[in-house]
């Protein structure tokens, strides 16, 4: 439901993550962003938050990387496609999920060889 992802949100400090079916195939992503639209929608309409399923809320056409793509190109589909999270598939499975702020950590832990 979409009030269990906003209490997962809240309580493990996260703004998105990928949505997985029953066999672990990834089906969508969600973020605060979608949870904010339910939100906005329980005012406008006067009505509490509703327990809907995150299936209503969630982005479908979801971009991913791959596991073995390098922080570089990574930080170019960031930048080019404006998301703020990428799930990382392997071998078409989910294995990880990776943000701009784990960009931003990984090149500043690189010293001045790597950037070669």
């Amino acid at each position: 439901s979409i009030l269990a992802v906003m209490e997962l949100f809240a309580k493990h400090h996260i703004s998105g993550g990928p949505v997985m079916d029953d066999n672990g195939f990834l089906v969508g992503i969600i973020s605060e962003a979608d949870c904010m639209k339910q939100i906005s929608e329980s005012r406008y309409f006067n009505q509490p938050i509703l327990d809907k399923s995150v299936e209503a809320f969630m982005t479908k056409k979801v971009e991913t990387i791959p596991h073995d793509m390098s922080i570089f190109d990574a930080a170019g589909i960031f930048d080019r496609h404006n998301r703020r999270r990428l799930p990382v598939m392997q071998d078409g499975l989910v294995v990880g999920q990776i943000s701009r702020k784990d960009i931003v950590i990984a090149a500043l832990k690189l010293s001045g060889h790597n950037y070669k």
